[in-house]
């Protein structure tokens, strides 16, 4: 009898199992769905700003449609960080329905976005307010002196109550500065500002500052230890280090791919650096604990600080300590060279955001979810299976 009590309760367990959510949100995957939204989904993916609305316990999208869209892009200058600070400001941090919208009864209502919560706003009010106006229409502008309240109210998209509200909105919010974004063009004087004096000094000295701006172009996420790191106790010499192996040392704090912070959360394997071999040497992995970012190269793990600058497709970021690779400075001394050491291609614009089935590590196609039901509704099959097997076994 206490067998089968035993089997009853594991059975259970196995059946329950399944009936849990198996994937996270993807505001891509879900606006593939809607053909109209294409050009503001596609920049949502470019400039990452999908994967801090993908953090968010509770976020209200302002979609808009491709001629607004247009507009919005013509007006930042085609620039990727004005972009971001734009779909930033349409990004509220509250959850707004239709009905919500249309009860705000007490004047203006003004509500946080993405753009002030990430500290972009930089003098400016990152806010945005919310107005019912005459003849019922909903209204909003940007909270900063001479927001005009130029984008109304069109449709609601899709709700997922408290969770995620996507509404589409008539015209882009936007203010005076809006698109002001500060450059990376000069790398070493960021640095130098951002107190990396001594790094900023030594990619210039062995010319790999060549080899960061070079990359540039197609994005570069760039690791600054700062000044006190390089007398931290275990930190190499790089005065007495061969010139060739100080080279691969400045190349392994670069990923050749635009990965801001928010983005290095979702991710989930290995990263390629500028040292990367084809054999898959010189990696690295992140590791995320609540709001806390952190490298791992094998030897140790180095903190993300601060953000210096996040210039789409360039982010510079400040780490507590120097990225030692274990292929460096492992107990094991370093394998020979191979032809397969050979340092790896840059990725394509497509291995910027590697397709990935889990849950936010990079924007997904909508196909993804019918996989994952499909997969779900394999494991259901299968528990079904072994159920019938366990109470066969019971009665016999």
């Amino acid at each position: 009898m206490a067998t089968q009590q035993f089997v009853a309760v594991v059975l259970l367990a196995c059946i329950a199992l399944p009936t849990a959510p198996v994937w996270g949100l993807n505001i891509t995957a879900i606006l593939n769905g809607y053909p109209d939204y294409k050009m503001f989904n596609k920049y949502l993916s470019e400039t990452k700003v999908c994967d801090e609305i993908n953090a968010r316990e509770s976020v209200t999208l302002l979609v808009l449609g491709d001629g607004p869209m247009s507009s919005l892009v013509l007006d930042a200058d085609q620039s990727l960080a004005g972009i971001k600070n734009a779909l930033r400001l349409h990004s509220l941090l509250d959850y707004f329905d239709p009905r919500k919208l249309h009860g705000l009864t007490d004047g203006t209502t003004l509500t946080d976005s993405l753009y002030q919560a990430g500290g972009d706003a930089a003098g400016k009010m990152g806010n945005v307010n919310i107005t019912n106006l005459r003849g019922g229409k909903v209204a909003f502008s940007s909270a900063n002196p001479g927001g005009k309240y130029d984008a109304t109210f069109v449709k609601a998209i899709k709700q997922m109550p408290y969770k995620l509200s996507i509404i589409e909105i008539s015209a882009p919010i936007e203010f005076d500065g809006l698109f002001d974004t500060p450059s990376a063009t000069n790398l070493t004087r960021l640095l130098e500002k951002a107190g990396c004096k001594r790094f900023a000094a030594l990619i210039a000295s062995t010319g790999v500052l060549k080899t960061y701006e070079s990359a540039m172009d197609k994005g570069l996420t760039l690791f600054a230890p700062n000044d006190d790191a390089f007398d931290a106790k275990g930190a190499p010499d790089v005065k007495t280090m061969p010139s060739a192996d100080l080279v691969t040392l400045l190349k392994y704090h670069a990923l050749p791919v635009y990965n801001p912070k928010p983005s290095l959360k979702t991710v989930s394997r290995p990263l390629r650096t500028l040292a990367s071999t084809a054999s898959g040497k010189y990696n690295i992995t992140v590791v995320t604990k609540g709001d806390d970012v952190a490298l791992d190269t094998g030897v140790d793990k180095s903190r993300v600080a601060a953000t210096v600058i996040d210039d789409t497709p360039v982010c510079v970021l400040t780490v507590d300590s120097l990225l030692m690779p274990v292929e460096l400075f492992g107990d094991a001394p370093a394998a020979a060279p191979s032809p397969d050491d050979a340092p790896a291609p840059a990725p394509s614009v497509a291995d910027a955001s590697p397709p990935a089935p889990p849950p936010a590590d990079a924007p997904s196609k909508a196909a993804d979810h019918k996989e994952l039901k499909a997969s779900s509704a394999a494991a259901l099959r299968s528990v079904g299976a072994f159920a019938a097997a366990v109470f066969s076994t019971v009665l016999l």
